[in-house]
């Protein structure tokens, strides 16, 4: 018997379930490199109004509505195996709904004006789907022809003919959203384990040069189980779902500070940013007031909401004054992120239409400073936000 549970003997899993809360069971491939977990599983009590002639509180009837929110925070890791999506991929799958797409990396047949690039046969890329070169990341702005395509913006290095690009893994936005099991198993084996099953993701946060580049997910889940109190039956489960062999830690996680920035309506790239955080809203109803159910039915998700706000240090160059005139006049820009700098350990960020908020002038440092508060972006049918991996 232990002494104490050392919260440092914690792991975490997460599983893309086939339909709204059956559990897939987690394997070593699953396991993501999470910060912290934070589940709130709580009876929702209704207030007693019978007068019972005493001032003493009665209890709630069995049977009554629970409620169980999580809040999850993970470090971004190198993309090891282009065979399979990242460990938290389940996670973002869940907060934008569509299935990736992955590129293999094909070769380039030359590299023209206006940031296209021709490839020697059909590409097969969508407008919105990430390609990959020389430690970079950039996004399909328009597709051309079958075999041309416009990027958001310029490699640093231009690809030459026979250039090879990079596998990437490019996730984006759906109308329904899936359902995520989340597990958290704890050392000693007889501790308390415990799983997440039906979880919606209604907000994700990807926070930009803080120490190591972190993703967040909120949001609430059909249930939660749990090794003490388990019976056969739940979930569709006969036993707790058992945690896979634990092998060693085999990932690598990227400094906050490295990366790329690229903003503008004909994309700049810009040195001053000081800190940036995107933010996905799904508002997100877990259908769970109807008569006759006692919990959450399925994941009915609202209108999305996509946004970023960020601070950058102001400059009398062109490109900063252009990104103040787009504030002003409401009109939409472009800006994509690139975290990390070389292949392997690569995530994109690309918005293509953001109405930036006009900034306010921080002038309590020594430098003045920009702050465009939350900024929305905008699209024409599930095409706001793009999040790829290289």
């Amino acid at each position: 018997m232990a002494c104490y549970i050392s919260s440092n003997q914690n792991r975490f899993y997460a599983t893309l379930e086939s339909s709204f809360g059956a559990v897939v069971e987690a394997t070593a491939e699953n396991r993501i490199p999470a910060i912290r977990l934070g589940i709130q599983h709580e009876t929702v009590q209704g207030p007693r109004r019978d007068k019972t002639g005493t001032r003493t509180r009665a209890g709630i009837p069995s049977g009554a509505r629970t409620r169980t929110r999580y809040q999850l925070g993970t470090y971004m890791t190198n993309w090891s195996n282009i065979n399979a999506e990242p460990s938290y991929g389940p996670l973002i799958r869940g907060a934008l709904g569509a299935a990736p797409l992955l590129d293999g990396g094909q070769s380039v047949a030359s590299a023209g004006s206006n940031n296209q690039l021709t490839f020697g046969a059909a590409h097969g890329l969508a407008a919105g789907q990430a390609v990959s070169f020389g430690g970079e990341i950039r996004f399909v702005a328009a597709v051309v022809n079958a075999n041309t395509v416009e990027l958001n913006a310029p490699f640093t290095l231009t690809p030459s003919g026979g250039s090879p690009l990079n596998p990437t893994l490019t996730y984006g936005p759906a109308t329904s959203l899936p359902s995520v099991s989340i597990f958290d198993y704890w050392s000693p084996a007889t501790a308390v384990q415990r799983a997440l099953t039906g979880a919606g993701v209604d907000r994700m946060k990807i926070k930009v040069n803080a120490d190591y580049h972190e993703f967040e997910f909120a949001g609430e889940a059909k249930d939660l189980l749990d090794s003490a109190t388990f019976s056969s039956g739940l979930a569709g489960l006969s036993s707790f779902p058992v945690e896979p062999a634990v092998g060693g830690v085999d990932y690598n996680i990227i400094p906050g500070h490295i990366g790329q920035v690229w903003i503008g309506t004909s994309p700049t790239q810009f040195f001053t940013l000081t800190e940036a955080e995107i933010e996905i809203a799904n508002n997100v109803d877990m259908r769970k007031r109807e008569f006759g159910y006692a919990g959450p039915t399925c994941i009915a998700a609202g209108e999305r909401e996509v946004g970023i706000k960020f601070r950058i240090y102001e400059k009398d160059d062109a490109a900063t004054l252009g990104l103040y005139q787009a504030a002003k006049n409401r009109t939409p820009i472009s800006i994509m992120i690139q975290l990390g700098q070389s292949a392997g350990q690569l995530c994109g960020i690309y918005l293509p239409a953001v109405v930036p908020e006009v900034p306010e002038f921080d002038d309590r440092q020594p430098r003045l400073e920009w702050n465009f508060t939350l900024s929305a972006a905008q699209g024409s049918a599930d095409d706001e936000i793009q999040i790829a991996f290289a």
